[in-house]
């Protein structure tokens, strides 16, 4: 099982510590990727309009100011630089030791910076959206898709790929429909559903923790995925079809 996530859009910087090396970052074949997007950041970012381009407000001004020297900036494990209500539900710090080495194994942050890094990779923090497009590189989205899908492919094979991305990160990397669960999160009142962002990235962070803390094998087909999320929540899965992946839809009561 791969547990696929999206960034967080703000980073808890490291106190101290080495800079990134790329070359010891998963997926090795990115590096040169991962130079060229980090460059073409780091121009943008010290230019008069980069809260603009990056599409930032005001209030961001030093976080974008640290992407123009990331090379230098203190790295640490990317579990503990993303932050925020998803990785807040998966509690990382206060999982076991087996259950850590579990999520590093399991979980794949895909990042409009770095591709695609493992949870125990050491990254600085920066700012920056698979939304945004940089000079001479066009939409981080279309430049990381043919790229991720080469690089990610030999660690996804065999793998049932649990996919908590949001919509920009998802269409980064769009991976083998017949082994890949789409997670979606509504709320119901009356039997009228509701799309919830807030509650979807907190509910994904507390399926993330419950497949790496519960006991027993992890789940291998949709099916078993859902029956493991059912312990929690109420469930319904949606079979894929041959271009569209599987649908898990957890329903939260309004």
């Amino acid at each position: 099982m791969l547990i696929l996530l999206p960034p967080s859009e703000g980073k808890t910087p490291a106190d101290a510590g080495s800079p990134v090396d790329l070359a010891t970052l998963s997926f090795p074949s990115l590096t040169d990727a991962r130079q060229n997007v980090a460059i073409a950041l780091a121009e943008v970012s010290g230019q008069k309009d980069a809260l603009t381009q990056l599409g930032v407000g005001a209030s961001l001004v030093h976080e974008v100011s640290r992407n123009t020297r990331l090379a230098h900036e203190p790295a640490a494990p990317a579990h503990s630089i993303y932050t925020g209500v998803l990785f807040d539900a998966l509690g990382y710090q206060s999982m076991t030791a087996t259950q850590k080495r579990k999520a590093d194994a399991a979980v794949v942050v895909v990042s409009g910076l770095w591709g695609a890094v493992g949870f125990a990779d050491s990254i600085p923090a920066y700012r920056l959206s698979m939304s945004v497009g940089l000079p001479g590189l066009g939409k981080l989205a279309s430049y990381w898709k043919p790229r991720l899908a080469e690089a990610v492919a030999a660690r996804a094979e065999g793998h049932l790929l649990v996919d908590c991305r949001s919509s920009s990160y998802a269409a980064a990397w769009v991976p083998d429909p017949d082994r890949t669960v789409a997670v979606n999160v509504f709320t119901e009142r009356d039997g009228t559903r509701k799309v919830v962002s807030h509650f979807a990235k907190h509910t994904r962070g507390e399926l993330a923790r419950h497949l790496l803390t519960r006991r027993g094998k992890a789940p291998e087909t949709p099916a078993q995925l859902a029956k493991a999320a059912a312990e929690k929540w109420s469930v319904e899965l949606v079979p894929g079809t041959g271009r569209k992946a599987h649908a898990l839809n957890i329903i939260l009561a309004d």
